[in-house]
């Protein structure tokens, strides 16, 4: 998205990788290790939902090895959104520059993490993007494929984001970004979280940039994908959509100030 304005941006400062985690022993440690290894200044914190599975212990291990990760203890699975917003808000109350989303299974590769941050030095919220060219996804079957375009293009045209990959969850922001789109109003969950977060970014006026990404599916571990993650897409995109709409009609109704009533 580009608002047609010269803007000048500052500096970035320090960038902290938010990576929730539920049961994600199996890629917790290899993850952390491509992001130290690809952006070696920047911090990571992990956010676990109480893994019953040890994720916890071994991220406190990985503390202990490297003064750049930081764990966030939660005290049970409530969502990726209610993990994202604990996450930047630790990240924002230690200082931190640049807040980055990141999943803990791989689909997200911190080998690209370096090119979110340059886009980010002219802009406020950089956004990796599956759907834009040389964006491309591997190992996923057609009907997914079909599911995550298709909730892109009805998030887009329901909600007048001009953003191609309105569900993608590897993003990085600007700490003034966070910091103007009212998280404490939030609160949906699941993948209707990046949607709500892309367009509290559009109607904040922020200047939004997709950088392509190849999204890889997890080998792994179990996806979190579910009936109930989608419903709550589905239902929370249309409400907000319908909303927009009557608030413009409404908007349009009410008589030009200092009309006669």
């Amino acid at each position: 998205m580009n608002d047609g304005v010269e803007r000048r941006f500052g500096p970035l400062g320090t960038t902290l990788v938010i990576i929730p985690t539920f049961n994600e022993a199996e890629n917790i440690k290899a993850i952390v290790g491509r992001v130290r290894a690809a952006v070696p200044a920047a911090h990571v914190l992990i956010a676990d939902d109480n893994s019953p599975d040890g994720t916890g212990k071994l991220a406190d291990e990985l503390t202990v090895a490297d003064e750049h990760v930081h764990v966030l203890h939660r005290k049970g699975k409530e969502g990726l959104g209610a993990a994202y917003l604990a996450g930047f808000g630790w990240g924002l109350e230690h200082g931190y520059g640049v807040l980055v989303e990141m999943d803990a299974d791989g689909s997200h590769r911190p080998e690209e993490l370096p090119r979110l941050l340059t886009a980010l030095k002219s802009a406020d919220l950089v956004l990796g993007s599956r759907w834009v060219p040389g964006g491309r996804v591997v190992n996923w079957p057609k009907s997914r494929e079909f599911l995550s375009r298709g909730g892109s293009l009805y998030s887009r045209v329901l909600l007048d984001v001009p953003i191609r990959d309105v569900t993608g969850g590897y993003r990085a922001f600007r700490r003034e970004t966070l910091e103007r789109l009212g998280l404490g109003e939030v609160s949906s969950q699941g993948y209707c979280f990046q949607v709500d977060l892309a367009r509290r970014a559009v109607k904040a006026g922020c200047h939004v940039v997709e950088v392509p990404i190849t999204f890889v599916e997890r080998e792994l571990g179990d996806s979190k994908m579910s009936r109930d993650i989608l419903v709550e897409a589905l239902w929370r995109v249309t409400t907000w959509g319908v909303e927009e709409r009557a608030g413009r009609v409404l908007g349009r109704r009410k008589p030009p100030a200092g009309s006669a009533s």
